[in-house]
């Protein structure tokens, strides 16, 4: 079970993760990440919609309403290039804290 202050710390990097690939609406964000995750990641709306959100303001994303397949209106997510950028950094302080984290504990 992933802690919900884990979950919180890793969302914006996992969000972004899964913009990276392609625009994207909230419902198949939550799939992909959940499916990724092997369904640890159980994401609901609640959790979704305010990372969304804080990443908008933030300048990260850009949503933009568009229609699905059936003719649905959705809100699709478009990754920024400041939200690469943010993605970069963040996943090389993830991999610095993992390496931090493998060193001292390796051997117990």
């Amino acid at each position: 079970m992933i802690s919900k202050e884990l979950n919180a710390a890793i969302s914006n990097m996992l969000v972004l993760a899964v913009l990276r690939k392609g625009p994207s609406y909230g419902y198949d964000i939550q799939r992909r990440i959940k499916m990724q995750s092997d369904g640890i990641l159980d994401w609901t709306e609640g959790m979704l919609y305010p990372v969304l959100h804080r990443l908008e303001k933030n300048g990260f994303v850009e949503a933009r309403w568009g229609e699905a397949e059936t003719g649905r209106k959705r809100k699709y997510y478009h990754l920024l290039q400041a939200g690469e950028q943010h993605l970069g950094e963040a996943i090389d302080a993830w991999y610095t804290v993992s390496d931090v984290l493998i060193n001292l504990t390796e051997g117990e």
